[in-house]
C-alpha cells in the first residue's frame, strides 16, 4: 500500500434515523477534490426515508454508493460497521459519522498519509445548536475558520504544510474517534474489527484503538487537515457507558488485540 491519491479507498458513513444530517454529509462528499472509490452507508436500523435519500444520491454520484442496513434493535454501531467494512472493496477505509460534514480536501488529506501499519485519527469542529436551523434551511456544507456557529474553530484552519510536523507515534491515542479515522482494511481485519459485545453508546472506538495499539499499529494525529464539522445533537443515552468502559479497560490491562465477537463472521458471506 502507498500513500498516493489513487489508492482504492472506501468511505464508511454510519447513520441512524437522521436523514437531514446525512443529506448534508453526502452533499459535502460531492464536493471532494479527491473522491473515494466507493461510499458505504452503515445504517443501524433507519426508516425507509433514509433509503429513499440514499437512492437519490446514487443517481448524483459517479462512484458506487451502497446501503448496508440492519434491523433496529438498539444501538449496535459496532455490528453495522463490521458488516459495512466486510463488504468494502477498498484496501483502505476512511470512516465518519452521518452527522459530520467534511471539508473538500477530507479524502485527499486522509490519503496523503495512508499507509499499512498506521491508523489515522482526526479531530472535529462542532457546529453549535443555535446554528442548526440556518444550516438545514440553507443546506450549508461549506465552512471555514470565520464561519458563524462554530465551536473550537481553531480546528477549522486547513493548513496542510503544518500537518507534516505531527509524526506517527507508537503511543496510544486517547483522542481516537470513529467520526474521523482511517486505516488499512487488512489491519482492521487483523484485530477482528469492532467488538460487537459493545451495545449502547460509548467506548467502541477507543477500545478498537486500544487493540490497534496492542497489535503494534502506529497512530498519526491529523491536525490542520482532514476537517469534519460535527452537527449538534442531543447526547445519546449513556446507560451502557460504564459496562463499555470496563471492556476498554480489559483490553488495556490484558493487552488484547483480537476480539472474539468481530468482523470475521461476515467475511465469507
Amino acid at each position: 500500500m502507498n500513500s498516493k491519491a489513487h489508492l482504492k479507498a472506501s468511505l464508511i458513513i454510519s447513520t441512524y434515523n437522521w436523514k437531514e444530517a446525512l443529506e448534508l454529509v453526502l452533499k459535502s462528499v460531492l464536493n471532494q477534490k479527491v473522491m473515494p472509490s466507493e461510499i458505504i452507508i452503515a445504517d443501524d436500523g433507519s426508516s425507509a426515508e433514509t433509503k429513499l435519500l440514499i437512492d437519490q444520491f446514487k443517481t448524483r454520484l459517479k462512484i458506487p454508493l451502497h446501503h448496508v442496513w440492519q434491523e433496529d434493535k438498539g444501538f449496535r454501531k459496532s455490528m453495522i460497521l463490521n458488516k459495512a467494512i466486510a463488504k468494502a472493496c477498498g484496501e483502505y477505509i476512511i470512516q465518519i459519522d452521518g452527522d459530520c460534514i467534511v471539508h473538500p480536501s477530507f479524502i485527499e488529506d486522509h490519503l496523503r498519509y495512508a499507509i499499512k501499519g498506521t491508523y489515522l485519527s482526526g479531530s472535529r469542529v462542532s457546529i453549535n445548536k443555535d446554528a442548526l436551523k440556518s444550516i438545514f434551511s440553507k443546506q450549508k456544507v461549506t465552512y471555514h475558520f470565520l464561519s458563524k456557529g462554530l465551536k473550537k474553530r481553531g480546528r477549522a484552519l486547513h493548513l496542510p504544510f503544518l500537518s507534516r510536523f505531527y509524526k506517527a507515534s507508537i503511543e496510544f491515542n486517547l483522542r481516537n474517534r470513529g467520526c474521523n479515522m482511517s486505516y488499512a482494511r487488512e489491519d482492521f481485519i487483523s484485530v477482528n474489527g469492532y467488538n460487537e459485545d459493545f451495545e449502547g453508546w460509548g467506548r467502541e472506538d477507543s477500545e478498537l484503538g486500544r487493540r490497534f495499539h496492542n497489535y503494534g499499529l502506529m497512530n498519526r494525529r491529523l491536525k490542520n487537515i482532514a476537517i469534519v464539522y460535527h452537527i449538534y445533537h442531543f447526547a445519546k443515552p449513556k446507560d451502557k457507558l460504564e459496562e463499555n468502559h470496563q471492556m476498554e479497560i480489559f483490553a488495556r490491562d490484558h493487552k488484547t488485540s483480537w476480539c472474539d465477537n468481530g468482523i470475521d463472521k461476515y467475511l465469507n458471506e
